[in-house]
């Protein structure tokens, strides 16, 4: 179990008042990937890789964009437990991340590197190919600097047959890929 790799996802949970999930699961076959929709303080995006035995995380402000020519401020945050790709609900106003999450993609995706998807996360270059609903093709990851204690890294999309200028699924999609329901189906 990756408890090590998961010890700054618990030391910022109650996962009994949370409701979030703890580690259980093994890593897949083939790597998932997980985007949800996080309306907490402010809304944003959990970019999330399975990457070994956990999911490898980012929130995407804006959420990630179809055209090539954005370039979308990733935040690294802590790694997550596999688990987590299909948690969706309500987590308490005052707990940490207080707000509600839905699964707004998911998928499988392609290592695109000439490294392990490890040593290429070290090295703060990233590339996969994404197999899921809203997103697909290839998109880069790129470690830009520190900034507050956190990495900053930069999301795109690679101009290729998933590209698309005009789709704003971020803004337009809200729904949740596994329930169809949105943010406001959870509040209450």
């Amino acid at each position: 179990m990756p408890k090590k790799k998961l010890s700054e996802y618990y030391a910022k949970r109650d996962l009994a008042s949370s409701g979030e999930p703890a580690a259980g699961r093994s890593g897949s076959r083939h790597p998932r990937f997980v985007v949800q929709r996080h309306d907490a303080r402010s809304l944003h995006f959990d970019f999330r890789l399975e990457i070994g035995d956990v999911l490898v995380s980012w929130s995407v402000p804006k959420g990630p964009s179809l055209d090539p020519r954005d370039r979308r401020l990733a935040v690294r945050t802590e790694d997550h437990p596999l688990d987590y790709a299909d948690f969706e609900g309500r987590i308490p106003a005052d707990d940490y991340g207080g707000g509600t999450v839905v699964v707004w993609d998911v998928g499988t995706f392609d290592n695109l590197n000439e490294t392990t998807m490890t040593d290429s996360l070290d090295a703060g270059h990233l590339r996969v190919r994404l197999h899921g609903e809203k997103l697909t093709g290839a998109f880069s990851l790129v470690r830009t600097g520190l900034r507050g204690g956190r990495e900053q890294w930069l999301l795109f999309k690679k101009d290729d047959e998933g590209a698309d200028r005009r789709r704003k699924p971020a803004v337009t999609q809200p729904e949740s890929v596994l329930t169809g329901k949105t943010n406001e189906d959870f509040e209450s």
